[in-house]
């Protein structure tokens, strides 16, 4: 497998290090995935974990030249129409989530199955986040994506809370309080890790898994 990184940063690095740990050399780590050669792109996975305006602006270059394509990128839910007839026009695979950490998609479908038991109970949802201060959206994309899953069953908007603090890699907890007792279903990552190796498998599953998908309904 032939991968491009879109985006040098923390999580650029983190992928770019379980990609060689298993053996893999990223053909480029690129700022600029628009100015990549489209005979290279046609043989290349690109792995997006950029800003949310640098992926509006790229995907149509990503979907109309790349083999297939793995978005880490949150902030474009408001798109992802558009982005999903994109790459389908094109015939180009695409696997997306808000998160790509293998314990925070347990969380979401534990979280789905404990929503519905839980609404018409008397019970109040609610989501706390936190992240390091260098984090520039809030709420989280994961944050959301945990809102929708228990709204989804509940009817009502959840509040969310976002906090930032020191170098967190990532804290989501959803509580359900009630008069008689409270639920709290909590993932903690240590360290960037975990969301660069769950990108990478994604990477891998493109190749049988033609069409566009959210990580979670593969796993």
């Amino acid at each position: 497998m032939k991968v491009i990184i879109s985006g040098y940063g923390r999580m650029g690095h983190m992928v770019e290090a379980s990609l060689k740990a298993r053996g893999i050399e990223p053909v480029a780590c690129s700022e600029d995935i628009c100015s990549t050669d489209p005979a290279v792109a046609k043989e290349c996975v690109c792995i997006d974990f950029t800003q949310p305006d640098a992926f509006r602006a790229n995907y149509p270059f990503i979907a109309a030249n790349f083999k297939a394509a793995v978005i880490g990128t949150t902030g474009w839910n408001d798109i992802k129409n558009l982005v999903i007839a994109e790459f389908e026009k094109h015939g180009t695979p695409m696997i997306y989530a808000s998160n790509f950490s293998i314990g925070v998609n347990a969380l979401f479908a534990a979280l789905q199955k404990a929503s519905a038991v839980l609404a018409g109970h008397g019970y109040t949802p609610h989501i706390t986040e936190t992240h390091h201060i260098h984090k520039l959206d809030a709420p989280s994309g994961t944050a959301k994506s945990l809102a929708e899953l228990v709204e989804a069953s509940f009817g009502c908007k959840v509040d969310i809370t976002s906090i930032r603090e020191g170098e967190v890699a990532g804290i989501h907890t959803v509580e359900f309080l009630s008069k008689a007792d409270k639920l709290t279903f909590t993932h903690e990552a240590f360290s960037r890790e975990g969301f660069a190796e769950g990108a990478v498998a994604a990477a891998f599953l493109t190749e049988t898994h033609p069409g566009v998908h959210e990580f979670k309904e593969l796993l």
